[in-house]
């Protein structure tokens, strides 16, 4: 198979050094350049026709989201990996970049002379992201990042609903934000059953995403924390560096934080979120897998499915990367595989047909500025 052509796109000679030693070292991958800035890159891609660009956030002149933009407008379909600092400012530009196209990100140390831990973070984030999305298929990436396919599911295939639902929980990684963008601000402010979820970021990133997702939504979108009752009407996404699961409390349901080892080399994991799922709410839960590189989830999807829960996925044609969902739906557990367009529209559909929350009695809630109930911690 042909190696993956990389463009390299940073400001600072050490980082396009790093990387391209880093990148090259992996079989499979090929640097065939690097640039300084956003005007030489596109002269470069024109040049050389990479299958992927790794983009620095934050470049003089011509700045990281100028550069996507214009990549954009001439190369719609050229997979880019933004390369930012875990800064608030540099995550609030990275999830800028996210809404205007960019394909994936991946964190980088603060100061450039950490040489190591840039290269471990290369190693351990960028390599895995550069092959998945690199590659012309996602499914002929290596084995780690693509399920093992048997034959392809059916798409579009609804089965009758004959329990309620008490719960959606969804699992998302590459693509994720645009994907939650698309599903959640789609949502009524009257959706019946709480929404909890699991989207592969560091910390910091979590929060702004929430924040963002909750301005542009009727429903309200918070990051979670230890000790939240679950609520009709809200979303829960999992902070980022920590697993996220829920735990009955009485007649509640509250959300419960720890950092035990990452489980498919993520923390958060949608694989330890849905596994607390199924144990609390068994047959009431519908899970959704959305886009995402790898396979994390379809253990979780297997516990639900197997508490005689629901389970839902993505189709491949809409999704960044059709690694978590794929692998569900490979293995046998979704009983529907849909274009992104129309997961919201399922969703409403699920949870108002004999949708009840879990607890008949509802926390204090007190309205916020926006017109949303916002949840009280008790």
């Amino acid at each position: 198979m042909a190696s993956i052509r990389v463009l390299v796109v940073d400001d600072s000679v050490v980082i396009r050094k790093v990387l391209t030693e880093a990148l090259t070292s992996e079989p499979g991958i090929e640097v065939v350049g690097g640039a300084a800035d956003g005007n030489i890159a596109l002269s470069k891609i024109e040049l050389l026709k990479p299958n992927l660009v790794t983009l620095d956030v934050e470049m003089p002149g011509m700045s990281g989201l100028e550069t996507l933009v214009a990549i954009r407008k001439i190369h719609p379909g050229l997979p880019i990996i933004m390369f930012s600092t875990l800064t608030e400012r540099g995550a609030a530009t990275t999830l800028e970049a996210l809404s205007l196209g960019a394909s994936d990100c991946v964190t980088k140390p603060q100061s450039s002379a950490n040489v190591e831990e840039t290269r471990g973070r290369i190693r351990s984030d960028l390599i895995p992201k550069v092959k998945a999305l690199g590659s012309k298929n996602a499914l002929s990436a290596p084995a780690d990042l693509a399920p093992r396919h048997l034959p392809k599911p059916s798409t579009n295939r609804r089965i009758a609903v004959p329990s309620r639902v008490d719960v959606v929980a969804i699992g998302t990684s590459t693509g994720g934000p645009n994907a939650l963008a698309a599903v959640l601000p789609s949502l009524a402010k009257t959706f019946p059953v709480p929404i909890v979820l699991v989207q592969h970021m560091p910390p910091l990133f979590t929060r702004l995403l929430a924040e963002r997702l909750d301005k542009q939504s009727s429903i309200a979108v918070h990051e979670g924390a230890d000790g939240q009752v679950l609520m009709p009407g809200h979303v829960w996404i999992a902070p980022g560096d920590f697993h996220m699961t829920v735990q009955r409390d009485g007649t509640r349901v509250r959300l419960v934080m720890n950092q035990n080892p990452p489980q498919n080399s993520c923390r958060p994991s949608v694989d330890v979120l849905f596994e607390s799922v199924a144990a609390v709410y068994g047959a009431n839960a519908l899970a959704v897998v959305l886009t995402g590189m790898g396979s994390d989830g379809q253990r979780g999807a297997d516990l639900i499915h197997s508490a005689g829960g629901r389970v839902i996925v993505q189709d491949e044609a809409t999704s960044v990367v059709w690694g978590m969902p794929g692998a569900v739906a490979a293995a046998g557990l979704a009983e529907a595989t849909l274009p992104l367009a129309e997961i919201a529209g399922e969703l409403e559909r699920r949870a108002s047909r004999l949708g009840q929350p879990l607890d008949p009695g509802r926390p204090a809630v007190a309205s916020s500025p926006t017109g949303k109930e916002r949840h009280h911690v008790d």
